[in-house]
């Protein structure tokens, strides 16, 4: 046991000095690192001789460079085998899973995305859900990567996540079944309407600049006058694939981004190597959502700095830190945070909030306003802000419910085989009364916003006095009321639940495309996109005055 543990100290003092003589540029510096490592050596060493319990020493080490990793930003993390063959899993595009993109969000395990046609997606977990807990465990201690691990698992097999989102009292329990996740990167690519093409791009990977190339070609041949390249929920990934795509829409020798950090490798400035494939008055517009991340805020925030697409949806996620691998040995990783993302009108992409302040000596001011080239103000501050805002309605609390308890799929696999086409299933008036009377029969609880806060006031209330005659009678009409407003959720929501069950029957008939295709539809952003397009005066209007609100 002694020498074991001499071996593992000795091998982590080396590395660690090794880390310390790169790192170091000047002598006080080298002398302040020497002191603090001293420290840390002394602690660990009086900690594992002396500690009343005799310690599993690799555990012991493991537990501390975590506690050391988990002070700083959620990305920067410790990998060990299991963890290193998930990333490569990852990487590849294939994994075992339910289909979502968490993030840290005041340090709470946050729903950045779902992924479309998977598990999660249909089971109807959205962004901003926070994870409160995944199976018995509680997240609030978990790094990204545990969660991940936890979440992740063989196709087939389950996990429970309970979710709190907005406006809900209680946690929210999905019970999903893991499936491979396979992700075509250009999951929709057409014109819609008339010369006007689409594009949905799900994630950057190494597939993704050719699907785009493939896809824009497309747009050049049948004469497009302009396209819509749909970013929204897009979690990012891969800094060479925004790139590279960015490549294809501007001109040669543009600066698409800038990466700043302490080291010479970390500050770099990425230009445009290519002609661009799409003509210069092939017009852009580009959706982002705050579910939109890291690689989707690169290509949005630069075509927005160079004048090359409008921008359009929500203010995006805030992801803009640079990770750099370094392996420690065969099976050991370190994946740190070395680089910041900055488009090019210099706005940092991260927002801020990510690390403790506290342990900074540098604690530099960002700008919060910048100028493209054409002279326009854009917003800094972390994350891309739209040049034109779109509010999205979020209050369907018994579409949400249906969601959430599968109604959706449950009804359209005992009904699919009445109908050959959606056409068929649209003509069919009786089809909403149907799912009406389905969802009563599956006795769906829908909570509406305040209801679980009611209860707990009767509660504590009728702890001092279930007597009162004006006490039940006042919670009695308050019951009344939310009981006669869920009544009348249905009809409410009549054109939100049917536009969601079109969307099942679709994929029935005509696959991930098919579901696509009816979602557009339904789609007030692309819409306003499509409205926009078709009218010259506007872009001109928004490229000289700057930013809209709808």
């Amino acid at each position: 046991m002694k020498n074991k543990r001499k071996n593992i100290f000795i091998g982590l003092t080396i590395g660690l000095v090794t880390v310390i003589v790169f790192a170091a540029s000047k002598s006080d510096i080298y002398t302040e690192i020497m002191k603090s490592q001293r420290l840390v050596n002394d602690v660990y060493k009086h900690l594992i001789t002396n500690y009343v319990d005799d310690f599993d020493v690799q555990a012991f080490t493991r537990a501390s460079i975590e506690d050391m990793v988990g002070e700083l930003d959620p990305y920067t993390i410790y990998i060990e085998a299991d963890e290193r063959h998930s990333l490569d899993l990852l990487t590849t595009g294939k994994y075992g899973g339910v289909g979502i993109q968490i993030g840290k969000r005041d340090d709470r395990l946050t729903v950045i995305a779902p992924m479309d046609d998977t598990p999660a997606e249909r089971a109807g977990i959205t962004n901003g859900d926070i994870i409160a807990k995944i199976d018995s465990t509680f997240t609030n201690e978990l790094s990204l990567d545990e969660a991940s691990n936890l979440i992740r698992g063989e196709k087939g097999t389950d996990v429970t996540l309970y979710i709190e989102r907005y406006g809900n009292d209680e946690l929210i329990e999905f019970v999903l079944t893991r499936d491979n996740i396979v992700v075509k990167d250009v999951a929709f690519a057409e014109l819609i309407d008339g010369d006007i093409g689409y594009i949905r791009l799900t994630r950057f990977s190494a597939n993704s600049a050719p699907e785009m190339r493939a896809a824009l070609k497309k747009f050049v041949e049948a004469d497009a006058s302009a396209f819509i390249l749909d970013l929204r929920n897009n979690p990012g990934g891969l800094l060479g694939a925004s790139i590279e795509i960015l490549d294809m829409m501007v001109p040669k020798n543009e600066l698409l981004l800038t990466t700043k950090g302490r080291t010479k490798e970390s500050n770099r400035e990425i230009y445009s190597k290519h002609n661009p494939i799409i003509p210069e008055n092939m017009e852009i517009v580009v959706l982002i959502s705050e579910g939109s991340a890291s690689a989707s805020e690169i290509v949005a925030g630069t075509l927005q700095d160079l004048d090359r697409a409008i921008v359009m949806g929500r203010a995006s996620f805030g992801k803009g830190l640079v990770q750099t691998v370094v392996s420690l040995d065969k099976e050991r990783a370190l994946k740190i945070t070395t680089a910041k993302y900055y488009t090019p009108s210099g706005r940092l992409i991260q927002k801020p909030g990510y690390i403790d302040e506290e342990l900074l000596v540098n604690k530099a001011e960002e700008d919060t306003l910048f100028t493209t080239t054409g002279g326009r103000t854009v917003k800094g501050g972390g994350g891309i802000n739209p040049d034109i805002e779109i509010e999205v309605e979020y209050n369907y609390p018994l579409t949400f419910a249906c969601l959430r308890n599968g109604q959706f799929m449950a009804f359209v696999t005992e009904h699919k085989n009445l109908y050959t086409s959606i056409a068929e299933v649209k003509a069919d008036n009786n089809m909403l009364n149907e799912f009406e009377q389905f969802i009563t029969a599956n006795e769906i609880e829908v909570i509406t916003a305040g209801e679980k806060a009611l209860s707990d006031t009767k509660e504590r209330l009728f702890n001092i006095d279930s007597t009162n005659t004006d006490l039940n009678s006042a919670f009695s009409a308050i019951e009344k009321f939310i009981n006669d407003h869920e009544e009348t959720l249905f009809e409410k929501e009549k054109a939100k639940l049917s536009e969601f069950l079109y969307e099942e029957f679709a994929s029935v008939y005509g696959g991930e495309e098919g579901r696509f295709r009816e979602q557009l539809n339904y789609d007030e952003t692309v819409n306003q996109a499509l409205v926009l397009l078709k009218d010259e005066t506007a872009i001109i209007d928004i490229f000289l005055a700057g930013n809209h609100q709808l």
